[in-house]
């Protein structure tokens, strides 16, 4: 009877045209993409946003979407914004067997790597909406003593580095290496402790900087404060030792309309919402800060 009813119900959806939920085929460190959110299908809006504000946009999103109804379903990817750039100039993203071809409507990143997009003709007129400052992530308890910068340079500190290939805050790091320790430091930490395996570049540095940490896999790695602050926050084991700002840099953030976006309207609306208190609060509730406080 019970089979009955729900085979009559499942036709009952069928006919009257009910979007049946998806089949969900996760597995945890097997299958599962954490840095591509919602369906592209019917996307009324695709952001590319920088991996490091993927804590900030499902509260982001869901704001914008209040204040504009209409655009009813978002995609976005959190990626590396050097990955995202590649995916934007060749068009599709390919992760294990899957191919995903699909035009960005807004880019988000840094200022270096925004003025390049700019310069290529890849995107429109940017805006500035928050800024950040790293910070050195490690276990709970700090079991390394790790208490500067200068620190990743000892022998027994296995360090977990963005790559500077795809990731725009290696080029930030490296700069406050230099300020901690001059170029002696940058060389240790970049060149010997990576040859020797003290140092490890990583692909998608949010996600595997404290999967290393946690794992026992690095002892230290330095991230943008406001990704060390949110592993504080849900309580992970993760917590962040603060850089003094004399060894400190601050990166700041921008966005823009990707160059021929299918969906220009929905675009330019979210990247002049990242322009408005609401938005600033939601980022300076995840420990950002905003972009009149400091110049890069």
């Amino acid at each position: 009877m019970l089979r009955t009813l729900a085979l009559a119900a499942a036709a009952l959806l069928l006919t009257v045209g009910a979007t049946p939920a998806p089949i969900d085929g996760t597995v945890p460190c097997v299958d599962q993409l954490m840095d591509i959110h919602g369906n592209p299908v019917g996307a009324d809006l695709v952001i590319f946003a920088g991996g490091n504000q993927w804590f900030v946009m499902p509260e982001l999103v869901a704001a914008f979407q209040h204040a504009h109804p209409e655009v009813k379903h978002v995609f976005y990817e959190t990626l590396p914004p050097g990955l995202l750039a590649q995916q934007i100039e060749n068009g599709a993203l390919r992760i294990g067997e899957m191919t995903l071809s699909l035009h960005a409507d807004v880019y988000l990143s840094g200022k270096k790597r925004m003025d390049a997009m700019r310069t290529a003709g890849l995107v429109g007129a940017p805006v500035t909406y928050a800024t950040n400052e790293l910070a050195i992530m490690v276990r709970a308890g700090n079991p390394k003593h790790i208490a500067t910068l200068a620190d990743l340079g000892r022998a027994d500190v296995r360090v977990s580095m963005p790559n500077p290939k795809t990731e725009g805050i290696a080029r930030q790091i490296e700069l406050a290496y230099e300020k901690a320790g001059g170029k002696a430091l940058d060389a240790t930490i970049m060149q010997r402790k990576v040859a020797d395996g003290t140092t490890h570049l990583t692909q998608i540095h949010h996600r595997q900087t404290p999967m290393w940490l946690l794992d026992g896999s690095a002892d230290a790695g330095p991230v943008w404060l406001s990704e060390a602050l949110y592993q504080e926050r849900i309580h992970s084991g993760l917590i962040a030792v603060r850089i003094p700002a004399r060894d400190n840099v601050r990166a700041i953030y921008l966005g823009a309309t990707v160059t021929g976006a299918p969906h220009s309207r929905a675009a330019q609306a979210f990247v002049n919402f990242l322009t408005t208190p609401t938005a600033a609060a939601i980022y300076r509730s995840y420990g950002f800060a905003s972009p009149q406080s400091t110049e890069e």
